[in-house]
């Protein structure tokens, strides 16, 4: 039996994450749940896999469950303090770091050190402190288990082989729904057209950053802690069918792909299972049926927050973190209709260009908060403005 906490679970990734433990009940049980505030969910959620401790982030809507769940012995906490005790609470031995945006440094930074392995969904963290995370996993000897199908495609494509011998990694990417659009297309783009994506269903905040390729930028960065790349041996490629995952390149030219449906619940229960499989119901590749598999490059002018996703990772420092916050901060305006789509890419281009007087090269955790918030501060300027 595996004992697990999921930071995260009324989202789209923590909800697919209990639809696993609920299919795999003899090999995993949950310890710990931790949300913002849907507490309705999170109730029916405490209910079925009566986990020991919560937390619900937002401290009224905390108080609303404790009365809810009152008849249940469980402990429900509150803010960071209840996210961090969720992050090392006893006995878990792997924690699913599901949560949006940067909240879950800490908890991860906590978990790996208090010796939990981290199943990782959570892309903020490593983007914007992968210089932390990366040797503190190395430190500690735990393992970092890549649940985004792409990076966990990579991370399957490895297995057996070593990583000294990888020539480059290739990251697919469905295009999102504005795919073969150019820019003066994109110009009256609504919030309902933004949120249409083709193949996957995730949350509104990833659904935005895939239309606007800033997902995939995220992706590249991440990669290149993942799996310790330099970011010339990370390549992007279309591929509209969503069928190829990624890739890995090795250095005698042999290509391993990792290929299935469309379905976040492969890469999770793979993460939670390791080294293991076991049998996972749903639709299953029909190569007749598919008949072909159609890839392209990238169109980096239209798409331009890949090509700035790659400066950044490529300057380090600070410069990620502007990256990641000035998108964070730019699609919740887009998604209140307070900004037009293009603005997005705009507000992270803005925003990186004015970082360079207040750049750092090795931040520190409190370095890369001071950077959020500067950044917050700097594109809400320039939307006010």
């Amino acid at each position: 039996m595996k004992y697990i906490t999921i930071l995260g679970s009324t989202g789209s990734i923590g909800t697919q994450t209990l639809e696993v433990v609920r299919n795999n009940q003899n090999d995993l049980q949950i310890l710990a749940l931790a949300a913002g505030s849907n507490i309705a969910l999170l109730e029916k959620q405490i209910r079925e896999f009566k986990p020991k401790l919560v937390c619900v982030f937002d401290q009224k809507k905390a108080e609303e469950l404790k009365i809810k769940i009152r008849d249940i012995d469980v402990q429900v906490l509150t803010g960071m303090d209840g996210l961090l005790a969720c992050a090392i609470v006893k006995n878990a031995e792997l924690v699913v770091a599901a949560m949006v945006g940067m909240i879950g440094i800490r908890p991860v930074i906590a978990a790996i050190e208090e010796g939990k392995d981290i199943a990782f969904a959570n892309k903020e963290t490593l983007v914007t402190a992968g210089h932390i995370i990366m040797p503190l996993i190395e430190k500690k000897k735990r393992k970092l288990l890549p649940v985004d199908s792409e990076h966990s495609a990579i991370f399957q494509c490895l297995q057996g082989n070593d990583k000294k011998e990888v020539q480059k990694i290739i990251l697919t990417a469905s295009g999102g729904p504005f795919r073969g659009k150019k820019t003066e297309d994109l110009k009256n783009i609504q919030v309902e057209d933004a949120l249409k994506h083709p193949n996957w269903s995730m949350g509104k905040k990833i659904t935005i950053d895939s239309s606007t390729m800033v997902n995939k930028g995220l992706e590249v960065i991440e990669a290149k802690w993942l799996f310790h790349l330099t970011y010339d041996q990370i390549q992007v490629i279309v591929q509209p069918q969503s069928v190829i995952h990624s890739m890995v390149e090795y250095k005698d030219g042999a290509v391993l792909a990792q290929l299935g449906t469309p379905d976040m619940k492969l890469p999770i229960q793979y993460a939670l299972l390791y080294p293991h499989r076991a049998f996972l119901s749903g639709e299953r590749l029909d190569f007749a049926k598919i008949g072909q598999i159609t890839l392209e490059e990238p169109d980096k002018e239209t798409f331009r927050a890949l090509s700035l996703a790659y400066q950044a990772g490529r300057c380090g420092g600070t410069m990620p973190t502007v990256y990641n916050a000035a998108n964070e901060f730019a699609v919740s305006m887009f998604l209140q209709r307070k900004i037009g789509y293009l603005a997005i890419v705009e507000m992270i281009a803005y925003a990186m260009a004015e970082h360079s007087s207040y750049f750092k090269q090795n931040p520190d955790l409190e370095d890369i908060l001071e950077t959020e918030k500067w950044t917050y501060e700097c594109v809400k300027r320039k939307i006010v403005s």
